[in-house]
């Protein structure tokens, strides 16, 4: 089973990563994921252990970030893959056979080639964006939410992200996504966990189902 709400881990350091985990994690969080970027493999690891350390005592799920090889080391729940590129065909090869894997889509291309890699969930990003700059994918909103969701009719879960906040819960769901990945209203309010796993009826037993194995 796949919680609803992910914490996509943030801070100025990656130390403040490890300690806003340790936040989400007492303040209810089911799954966290160890968002780091620029970091060598060395340290990665290091803060990684950190982080299963904590997970595993509040009994939270804990997804790496891009780098399949540390998610296998520290035994996390799973990795996350950034790109298409990423293949998750190799991961799969390198993890578990329980651990997960999820990817980044933005369009109804991206995730039919998730789908044929049997991703056990796609994140659809960004629902909005507060970057700029070149090479940005395009924002999605509710109506991107729907095409996509509408088209792929598929049972594996969707989560959105980017810029999601409280108050884009409720049309979010209605879209027929599964979950939300929310970083920055989390980072600036642990409490607010507590909130979103309300609207999200993401208690234990309402979760998404989908089974770990």
């Amino acid at each position: 089973m796949i919680p609803k709400l992910h914490y996509i881990s943030q801070g100025n350091s990656p130390k403040e990563h490890i300690d806003n985990i340790q936040k989400a994690c007492s303040s209810g969080a089911e799954l966290v994921q160890l968002h780091l970027n620029n970091i060598s493999e060395k340290k990665y690891l290091k803060l990684a252990k950190e982080a299963r350390e904590i997970t595993s005592y509040f009994q939270t799920r804990l997804i790496i970030y891009n780098d399949y090889k540390i998610a296998r080391a520290v035994k996390a729940d799973g990795v996350h893959l950034e790109t298409i590129a990423a293949s998750s065909m190799k991961a799969r090869i390198h993890l578990y056979t329980w651990q997960i894997i999820g990817s980044t889509a933005n369009t109804i291309q991206d995730c039919e080639t998730l789908l044929g890699e049997q991703v056990d969930y796609i994140t659809l990003n960004p629902f909005r964006s507060s970057e700029t700059g070149d090479n940005l994918p395009p924002v999605l909103g509710l109506n991107g939410y729907s095409s996509i969701i509408e088209a792929l009719k598929t049972e594996t879960p969707i989560i959105g992200n980017g810029g999601i906040t409280a108050a884009d819960v409720k049309d979010i769901l209605k879209t027929g996504v599964s979950g939300i990945g929310v970083s920055e209203e989390i980072t600036r309010d642990f409490d607010s966990i507590k909130t979103f796993n309300q609207l999200l009826s993401a208690s234990s037993t309402e979760e998404q189902r989908h089974t770990f194995e």
